[in-house]
This record gives structure tokens, C-alpha cells and sequence, in this order.
């Protein structure tokens, strides 16, 4: 039955009378794919077209852009390094081993996609002596000892208590803390005036500069926001002509030189976004009071997205918006890479300016999100005289504060966010799980009024005023933060602790360069190699030769199409599956053309010898290549990365050469004149 169901196939399949007209249907959707794959081939040298035509008709010519997608190149290929650890499970009893060393991925992958590169690997795997093993594969990093550095954090987490008797100033030393800052501000007015009217700057700085170091130093519109506001249109060598007030105390500015920012683990100049969103959450997202199911909302903001225009958008997120960022119009200011949750970064950076996005699903809900404005980040070399003023922590710059720990750990906390207050002042957004919520609650009714201090290794990195009990498990952290700092502190929070100790065991760094030469050797070796099969097929079966290299042109344009689509992660090994599965694909049609000789030999006209040949290929084609593909599927489940990149385009190979070999060269053979494909053309006499 089932011998008798496969002939019955492949009788439908290659039946001599298929008519032209849906053969000339397939070879329209062929050339259509084929068309398509060109696109996203070469999308990059369509808009260097787009924009030639348009300098060459005085912008009468302007045709659209594409999103040109770039290859996903591998480690070996890009350039970068390849980090593996041991994991220390001496102490995690047996039945948590499992669930210790995912929770080691986990952390290490949060601390990898802090650096920027693009689709770092992370996995895990068991030794044959029981040992674990973390493997982290950065393309395109540069500073590998800083990304050691940062993988390699075991940070503790700790929420911490002032002890009692320590809580509260009196109405007497609050007195003597206003009237200290306002010392400092004469004594900075008094610094400034001599500046202003031509002292030396570095004499004065000497003398007056309470500062710990006083050399200059690099800010940006992040990490110090009031600074990098006075000397953005500071000219260079220039000192600002009024105070700066700072959470330390009062600068006098100068501005010594600025440069475009540029990305401390790959190099690439950083960019930022001027931004707005109206979010709209349900009951289901993270942080809503909201009673919406998920479907009204998604409901409500299409509705909204309808009449949503950039003149509009402020009013619609005052009115709609459930976001913190309501109040000012859904305005989020400056953002850079990393600030949002990533679909929010995905879209807004990908999006033109003065315009608003699609819906975006994040965690916290649906967004609209209205691109205002895009630049480059600048950051500013300055140098300055700080005139410090005291605060309750450290009143006379003896007090200490004694802290004493509590239960609340890093273990409880399940994510942090950085958010706006009504002021659009940065704030840090805490969501706990159901005990540490419990705990949470508890210590803040014990302190309501004081602070809670949150410790990294034993060090303060917060201590926030606790304004009010907080149950639920929702807890927003204030403080003088600057947008750097609050995003630092998310990210610190985030990342939480490793689970287990990890010690690095190998390292291998690759540079560009060689990446770079490795591509060019390889698609010199493949270029070389496609040259040669076609002038071989040409040479042995003439005009079928010149038709089946055409078929092997539509298979590469769709093989890296879908590469480029996919987001396959090209290796030297990848492209050696790549180049195999051209000789797959040559193979496919070797078996055809000589099984039309065959029935050639046998006296048979064109009509029935071309679909007698491809019914019986079909069974050799379809095992050879059945038995590839298990082998591939092997490889990719039980070998390591590069081998897997190998079984990967191998099979995304093979499975495309089926297609070129029984559909486009078929329909191809099908459309040829006979003439073409008789007898003594194909060489027998």
C-alpha cells in the first residue's frame, strides 16, 4: 500500500501531461523568491542605488528604502572571545545541580547583553567526570578583560536597617546643616567671582577644590546630568558663568574638550533617542493597577493608535497613558541603548524620527512610542572646583551611620526598572516575589521616615528615605540619581548574584583582522569552487549543464536569504556546510541529467524521457538527502557550537536543494524548447 501511495505521488508530481500554464505558475513564483532573496541579499547595494538615482535627478527620483539586513557573523568570523568556566557545585546538593547552573547562565547572559554585542552565546554543559562547564561565545567585543571582569562579579545583595538611636536629626543639627550649605554657596560665588574675572583656574582649583581627585574627568548627559546641560553649548576652554548644584555640593564648571561617545566593549559610536510613549496595561503586566483584560487593552491603544498623530501624542498619554511618565505628556527625555526593556529599544531605535511606532508588547503592556529626535552622545572632558555641603547622612563628617543586616536578600527580588517621577526625576522600580514582599513590607513599617541601605559585596550602592509602609511587593526606590546611576543600579539589581562560584578555565580571543581575512579566503574558496562546478556541468551536459547552474544560482540567492532572515550565526565551519550543500545540490542534478541519457539511450522523445528522468532520480535524491539531514539533526543536538553551525547551513542547504532540484530545474527543463534537449546536444550519439 504504501509502495503503491508513493508511485501514485510521484505520478501527480512528474505526470508528462502537467500543463505549461502551471508550469509557467511555478516559474513565476520562482522568479518572484528569487527576486525576493536578491532584495534581502544584496539590500545594502540597493540603497547605495536608491540614493545614486536620487543624486542624479536632483531628488526628482526617490524611490524607497530598504531595511538592509546584515550577515550574523560568528566569533571566527567577526572577531571576539571565547570564555569557558567551571562552575563550582561542590556545595549544591545533587537534586539542584540542574537548577544551580541554569541560574548561572542565566545571570551571565544578563551581564553579557549589558556590552553591546550582538547575539552572544551562552550554554552550559556537563564534563564526562560530572564537572560543569559555561561557555560564552562575544563576537565583536574589544575589551575582553573588562567583559572578564564583569562575568566574573559574585556580588551579594543585601537590604540593611540604621540601627536604632541613629534614625532621625533634631530640629538643632537640621539648622546647622541649612546654615553650612549656605557657607559653601558664599564660599562658591566667592571662587567663582575670581574665575570669572580672570584667575588662574588650576591655581584656584588648588586652593579652594574639595574634591578627591582633581583631575579632569569624562561626563555625559547621563552620569552627570547637570554638568553635561551647562557645557553642551559651552564653548571648549570655557568656564560656565554660574554654580552647579550637585548631590555633593556647588561646582565651578570648565569645559577642557567633548567627543562622540563610543561603545567601551565594541567600539561603535553610541547614539541616543528623545522619546515619548503612551502605555496601555492590563492585569497581566508587570506593575498595573489596571482592570483591563489583556485584550481591551490591546483594543484600547489600536483605537488610540488610529487618531495618534505627533501633534497630538502628548495629550493622548496625559489622557490614556498608565504609565509614570503621564503626567509630563509620556515624555521619557534622552534615552541610549539599554535605559528600556529591549522590544521598547528594538523599535525606537529602529524607527525614522518624527514618527510613531506600531504596538509594542513589552512586560509592562502595550506601548506607542513617538520618536522625536535621534543623536549621537556626546560626553565632555571637564574640569572643576567642588565646594562640598554637608548632609544628615555625614552632618559634621564624623557620624557614621551603623547598619544592621536583614533577611531580605537578592534571592527575593524578581526584577528592577528604571522609572520617572512626577518631576521627571530617574527612580528605581523593585518587584519582589510573594516572601519578599512579605519582608519588604515588614521593614519598611520599621522604618517609615529613615533609610533602608542596599548593599553589593558589603557596599552601599543606595539608601533611600522610606516615605511609607509598602506592601504588594512593589517598592520604588528615590534618591538623587542621575539617569546613569538609576540605569547602573537596575542593572546591578538584575544581574543579582551567581548561584554557584565560577573560575575561568580558557580563553581565546580572535581579532578582526583575522575574521576579516578568514571571509575573504572563504568566499575566494567558494567563489573559485562555483566557477569550477559550472564549467564542468556546462562541459558534460552542454545546455542541461547551463540550465542546472542556473538552478544552483536560485538555490545560493535563497540559501543566504534565509541565512540573512533567520539571523543564522555564519562560522567558518557554517560556511563550510554552505559550501557542501552546493555540492549537494550539484549532486541532485548530476542524478537527473544522467538518468536523462539514460532514457535518452532508451529511444524515448523529450516529452517522456524529461519526466521519466526526475521520477526516477526522485528516490536516490530523496534518501541521500534524508540520510544528510539525520545526520545534521544529530549534530546540532549533541555537538558544540561550531560543529552545530555546521550541521545548521548544512541543513537549511539541503533542504533548499531539494527545492532547486525538483521544482526550479524541472520547471526550467519543462520550458526549454525540445531542440535544446535532444540527443546529440546532451552528447549521445
Amino acid at each position: 500500500m504504501a509502495q503503491q501511495e508513493e508511485r501514485n505521488i510521484l505520478q501527480k508530481i512528474f505526470k508528462p501531461e502537467t500543463s505549461k500554464g502551471r508550469i509557467r505558475q511555478v516559474l513565476v513564483l520562482v522568479v518572484l523568491l528569487t527576486l525576493g532573496g536578491l532584495f534581502i541579499d544584496a539590500g545594502k547595494y540597493y540603497n547605495q542605488g536608491v540614493d545614486w538615482l536620487s543624486g542624479q535627478t536632483n531628488n526628482v527620483v526617490q524611490l524607497p528604502k530598504t531595511q538592509a539586513i546584515p550577515f550574523n557573523l560568528g566569533l571566527d568570523l567577526q572577531g571576539g572571545a571565547h570564555l569557558v568556566y567551571n562552575a563550582d557545585m561542590s556545595e549544591v546538593p545533587a537534586d539542584q545541580e540542574q537548577s544551580a547552573i541554569q541560574g548561572v547562565r542565566d545571570v551571565i547572559e544578563r551581564r553579557v547583553n549589558v556590552f553591546g554585542v550582538s547575539e552572544p552565546s551562552i550554554r552550559t554543559i556537563k564534563t564526562k567526570d560530572g564537572n560543569y562547564r559555561i561557555m560564552a561565545e562575544l563576537a565583536g567585543i574589544k575589551d575582553v578583560d573588562k567583559a572578564i571582569e564583569k562575568i566574573g562579579e559574585t556580588p551579594l545583595l543585601q537590604f540593611k536597617e540604621m540601627k536604632q538611636g541613629e534614625q532621625s536629626l533634631s530640629e538643632e543639627q537640621r539648622q546647622e546643616i541649612e546654615e553650612q550649605k549656605k557657607q559653601a554657596e558664599r564660599e562658591a560665588e566667592d571662587v567663582l567671582g575670581k574665575v570669572i574675572s580672570g584667575g588662574d583656574f588650576n591655581a584656584l582649583e588648588e586652593e579652594y577644590d574639595e574634591a578627591t581627585s582633581t583631575e579632569p574627568r569624562w561626563v555625559t548627559a547621563q552620569s552627570s546630568p547637570q554638568i553635561a546641560e551647562v557645557v553642551r553649548n559651552l564653548e571648549t576652554g570655557k568656564v560656565h558663568n554660574d554654580l552647579v548644584e550637585t548631590p555633593e555640593g556647588y561646582r565651578i564648571v570648565k569645559l577642557t574638550e567633548e567627543r562622540i561617545k563610543t561603545n567601551e566593549f565594541t567600539g561603535e559610536e553610541e547614539k541616543e533617542v528623545k522619546a515619548s510613549h503612551l502605555l496601555i496595561c492590563y492585569q497581566e503586566a508587570q506593575n498595573c493597577n489596571s482592570g483591563l483584560s489583556k485584550d481591551e487593552a490591546y483594543q484600547k491603544i489600536k483605537d488610540i493608535k488610529q487618531e495618534a498623530d505627533p501633534n497630538n501624542f502628548s495629550e493622548l498619554a496625559r489622557e490614556h497613558s498608565t504609565g509614570p511618565s503621564a503626567s509630563k505628556g509620556g515624555d521619557l527625555g534622552w534615552i541610549q541603548k539599554g535605559d528600556m526593556v529591549k522590544p521598547f529599544e528594538d523599535t525606537v531605535f529602529e524607527q525614522e524620527s518624527g514618527t510613531i511606532s506600531y504596538i509594542v508588547e513589552t512586560k509592562f503592556g502595550y506601548h506607542l512610542i513617538y520618536k522625536q529626535d535621534e543623536r549621537e552622545v556626546k560626553e565632555y572632558q571637564v574640569d572643576d572646583i567642588l565646594i562640598k555641603t554637608p548632609d544628615s547622612q555625614n552632618m559634621t563628617g564624623e557620624q557614621k551611620i551603623q547598619w544592621k543586616t536583614t533577611k531580605l536578600t537578592g534571592k527575593y527580588l524578581e526584577s528592577a526598572s528604571v522609572q520617572w517621577n512626577r518631576t521627571g526625576r530617574p527612580q528605581v522600580a523593585l518587584q519582589f516575589n510573594d516572601e519578599g514582599a512579605e519582608l519588604f513590607e515588614q521593614i519598611t513599617e520599621r522604618n517609615i521616615g529613615n533609610k533602608v541601605g542596599i548593599f553589593l559585596d558589603g557596599k552601599p550602592i543606595s539608601t533611600p528615605n522610606v516615605n511609607e509602609k509598602i506592601p504588594g511587593g512593589r517598592a520604588v526606590i528615590t534618591g538623587d540619581f542621575s539617569v546613569q546611576e538609576a540605569k547602573d543600579l537596575v542593572m546591578r539589581l538584575n544581574e543579582g548574584a551567581l548561584p554557584v562560584p565560577i573560575e575561568l578555565v580558557s580563553q581565546k580571543t580572535v581579532g578582526p583582522t583575522l575574521g576579516q581575512e578568514s571571509i575573504n579566503d572563504s568566499l575566494n574558496a567558494g567563489i573559485i569552487g562555483l566557477i569550477l562546478i559550472a564549467l564542468f556541468m556546462i562541459a558534460i551536459y552542454r545546455i542541461p549543464g547551463v540550465i542546472s547552474v542556473l538552478s544552483l544560482g536560485v538555490y545560493g540567492i535563497l540559501v543566504l536569504a534565509i541565512f540573512k532572515v533567520l539571523s543564522i550565526t555564519l562560522t567558518l565551519a557554517g560556511l563550510a556546510g554552505f559550501i557542501l550543500s552546493i555540492g549537494m545540490a550539484v549532486d541532485a542534478n548530476v542524478l537527473i541529467l544522467e538518468r536523462l541519457k539514460e532514457e535518452f539511450r532508451r529511444d524515448k522523445e523529450v516529452g517522456d524521457a524529461l519526466p521519466e528522468a526526475f521520477k526516477r532520480a526522485w528516490p536516490s535524491i530523496r534518501d541521500g538527502n534524508i540520510s544528510t539531514l539525520i545526520t545534521c539533526f544529530i549534530l546540532m543536538e549533541f555537538t558544540t557550537s561550531l560543529v552545530r553551525g555546521f550541521a545548521i547551513t548544512l541543513g537549511i542547504g539541503v533542504l533548499v536543494s531539494l527545492f532547486a532540484a525538483m521544482v526550479v530545474t524541472r520547471n526550467f527543463m519543462n520550458l526549454a524548447p525540445a531542440k535544446w534537449l535532444n540527443k546529440k546536444i546532451i552528447g549521445i550519439k
